[in-house]
This record gives C-alpha cells, sequence and structure tokens, in this order.
C-alpha cells in the first residue's frame, strides 16, 4: 500500500509504501475491528494525508498495475476521519476479497447516540482543532488527541457550546420578581462574561478569539486577530476561534443570518435537528474558525447549530415537543408567581451522577413560597418517543433521577391541552 500525490493515478516512481504494520493496523480499523492503537494509527494517517494532500494507493493488485485508489475524508456530523473508495467505470475496482472493496465500518451520529451515554462536560481547553501530526502516523500522545469518536454520541463543538451556555447561564431561568431581563442583548452579554473564564489554551482565555457577531467573518477582522495572536499561541495547540450566532435556518454548509445574509462553513453543519427529527429554529450556532490546507489560510471550518427556545431566552431544546414543554413551564411560572411562588428553571445540559449510575432529568424546577419559606424541587422528563427502546432507556435512569427529588413526565398529548400545565402546577403546590 503506497501515499500517492492527489489527483495521480498512483503509478509513479513518487509513491510512498506504507510499513506492513501500519497497512494491517488500517484494515483493522477500517472494517471496525481494531485496537483502540489501530484506531489511532488509522486517524493520524488519515488525518495526515488530508493535510498533507495525499491519497492512499491499494496493492491488492499487486506491484505492476494502476492501483485502486482511496481518498482521505472527514465526515462533519460524527466528527469523524475516515477512508472514502474511489470508484468509476475508469478506476480499478478492489479485489472482492480486499479489505478495502467494501465502504469503510463509521457510526454517523445519529447511529451513535444513546439515552443511556453520560453527557459529560468537555475536559481540557475550550478547543476544537489540533495541530498536525510532525511525522507521519505519528499516535496521538493521549485521548484528547483523537480526533475521530468512533462510539462517541456527541460532537466535541457541541459539548463546548453547552460548557459555554452552561458558564453563561442560558439554560436558566431566574424566578420573575428577580427582574432579569429577557432579550437578545442580554443572553449574548452573559456568554461573553462567560467567554472571560474559559481558556482556549494556556493563558488564552476564550474571550480574545470569540466574537457575535458576522461582520467579524464578513470583514476578515476574526482572521485578523487570529493572525496577531498565532505567534504567542502555545505550540501544543492550534490558534483558534470562536464565532456564537443566532441564527433562524441552516442548511448543508450554510447557516442563514437574521437578514437573509449565509455563512458558509468548510463542512456540513451539525445539529441534533436531522433527518427524522427535525427541530425548528432559532438557532444558537457555534463556529469554530482555523486553519485548514484547503482554506488557504483561516476560515470558519465546523459549526454546531443548537436549538434555542426562542431570540429572548437562549434555553436549549432538543425537540419541538421540548419547545412547546419550556414554554408551559414558563406559563406555570408566571401563575404560582402571581400566588406567591419563586420558580426557577434548569434545563441540565450534563449528566448528574448518583448513587445508581448517571441521569440527566430534562427539566429541573425550583419552587419557593414567599409567605412560608418552604421550597418544593420537581425533576420534569418530556417523554416525547413511543418506542420500545426509549422506554427501556427511561426505565433504567428515571430511578436514578427519583433519588434527585420527585419526577413528573410530560407527554405531547397533555401539552397540546392544559392538562401538562395542570400536573405541573399540582405538583408545585406549596
Amino acid at each position: 500500500m503506497w501515499l500517492i500525490d492527489r489527483d495521480t493515478d498512483g503509478s509513479g516512481a513518487s509513491r510512498i509504501p506504507l510499513p506492513v504494520p501500519l497497512r494491517q493496523a488500517l484494515v483493522r480499523w477500517y472494517v471496525g475491528q481494531g485496537t483502540h492503537h489501530d484506531e489511532q494509527a488509522g486517524i493520524t494517517l488519515v488525518q495526515q494525508a488530508r493535510i498533507g494532500h495525499k491519497w492512499l494507493a491499494c496493492d491488492c493488485l499487486g506491484q505492476g498495475t494502476w492501483p485502486p485508489i482511496l481518498t482521505p475524508a472527514f465526515l462533519s456530523e460524527a466528527d469523524t476521519y475516515y477512508l472514502r473508495r474511489l470508484t468509476s467505470s475508469k478506476r480499478p475496482e478492489h479485489r472482492a476479497d480486499c479489505a478495502f472493496f467494501r465502504d469503510q465500518v463509521t457510526l454517523r451520529i445519529t447511529e451513535a447516540r444513546s439515552r443511556l451515554t453520560p453527557a459529560d462536560p468537555p475536559s481540557g481547553f475550550f478547543e476544537v482543532l489540533r495541530p498536525a501530526p510532525e511525522r507521519l502516523a505519528q499516535a496521538p500522545e493521549d485521548d484528547t488527541n483523537d480526533d475521530r469518536h468512533r462510539q462517541a454520541s456527541t460532537p466535541r463543538l457541541a459539548r463546548l457550546l453547552w460548557r459555554l451556555m452552561d458558564a453563561g447561564g442560558s439554560n436558566l431561568v431566574a424566578p420573575l420578581r428577580y427582574g432579569d431581563e429577557w432579550s437578545i442583548r442580554a443572553a449574548f452579554a452573559n456568554l461573553c462574561a462567560a467567554a472571560t473564564k474559559i481558556e482556549i489554551a494556556p493563558c488564552i482565555e476564550l474571550a480574545r478569539a470569540f466574537w457575535t457577531h458576522p461582520r467579524a467573518l464578513q470583514s476578515e477582522a476574526a482572521y485578523a486577530q487570529l493572525r496577531e495572536l498565532a505567534p504567542r499561541w502555545p505550540k501544543d495547540h492550534a490558534p483558534q476561534g470562536f464565532l456564537l450566532l443566532y441564527a433562524p435556518h441552516f442548511k448543508g454548509h450554510e447557516i442563514t443570518l437574521p437578514g437573509g445574509d449565509t455563512i458558509a462553513i468548510a463542512n456540513r453543519v451539525q445539529s441534533p435537528s436531522v433527518r427524522g427529527n427535525h427541530i425548528a429554529g432559532p438557532y444558537l450556532v457555534l463556529v469554530v474558525v482555523g486553519q485548514y490546507p484547503e482554506s488557504r489560510g483561516y476560515a470558519p471550518l465546523r459549526a454546531y447549530a443548537q436549538p434555542i427556545l426562542n431570540g429572548r431566552l437562549f434555553i436549549p431544546v432538543e425537540s419541538d415537543f421540548e419547545r412547546r414543554t419550556t414554554r408551559c413551564l414558563l406559563d406555570c411560572q408566571k401563575i404560582l408567581h402571581a400566588q406567591g411562588v419563586d420558580v426557577a428553571i434548569s434545563k441540565p445540559l450534563f449528566d448528574t451522577m448518583t448513587r445508581l449510575g448517571p441521569c440527566r432529568p430534562d427539566f429541573f424546577i425550583e419552587a419557593r413560597s414567599r409567605t412560608t419559606g418552604e421550597v418544593r424541587t420537581l425533576l420534569i422528563e418530556a417523554i416525547g418517543f413511543d418506542t420500545d427502546d426509549y422506554h427501556a432507556a427511561k426505565a433504567v435512569t428515571h430511578p436514578r433521577m427519583r433519588l434527585l427529588g420527585d419526577l413528573a413526565t410530560v407527554t405531547p398529548a397533555e401539552i397540546v391541552g392544559t392538562d401538562a400545565q395542570t400536573k405541573l402546577l399540582a405538583a408545585l403546590d406549596i
């Protein structure tokens, strides 16, 4: 097997042979049977080939013929590097008994998600891009350098956005008597304040390379800021910045802005809104900006679009039904406020550990009587699906949630009328 120059037929003398152990590791990774070390070697080889403008030529047809070609590719939906077979009538096909005869075993994000998979905050710095390895197929030093998460259920960019939203209080609604401002200006101000407390790299806070208006890209001010910071960027971290946008729509590689303008991203925009689970906008979109060979400089490389309640409250939602449930909770908050009860609403973004294991309720409510001081907590689950797998997952997590407080469930049928509101008001009666 050889590394060859891109857009060639692979028969030239300049091709670089791969060591046999690396080829074997690559095959095991390709068919989904590799160890962690096989996966690391495969990822790094494919990543380095992509950066170095190389393709891979297979040797299954022997030395003296044109070889079948594989190209390094990136599957943005699953944050995954993989190999794509080049097939056409003019190109030779792999032998039927060759491991590369069939498409690679990969897990897309929609297939890898599991309701039992813990949602933990991202470890390390607020970063997505990694420096290119210095040597071909150099194994990463630790797990954090593994850019291809075969078993991961959530892209790292999503977890970084949730971390920022959690730090900025986007997932919290304070009692009405606090008089918090509900506006897009206040929502972004809270997130910008949180960015001053998070580091992208050692001694470089997120706020130094963080923008909340598309003009930063349109005027290329973001690129200028990154070029200015790059000489002082720590060697083991790739220069990168982040743009946070409010967007009513996105499609494929394009994010549509409120005025109708669009921003193009190098890879497809990631989101929990996928085919079969479409979630209407608006969205809060986090874009990572950095260097990439294909971009010939700085460019917006990846983006994650998180559905939110609306432009005044950036509460994250995972379905249109969950958005309706959030509105129901806000209605309950108003009713109870008029009755002398303060209600705080929280949308947990990460798991809580209990003695039975991790869990993450859809909502956490705390009600406090201004008259008696009595406090009541309530966990709420929006039961949006009716499948055996879904109910089996809830059968595991609901006992864990009940260790944290009383648990109430809401169904789509209850949200249509007033049944859900009546149920929740009764559960919070103090």
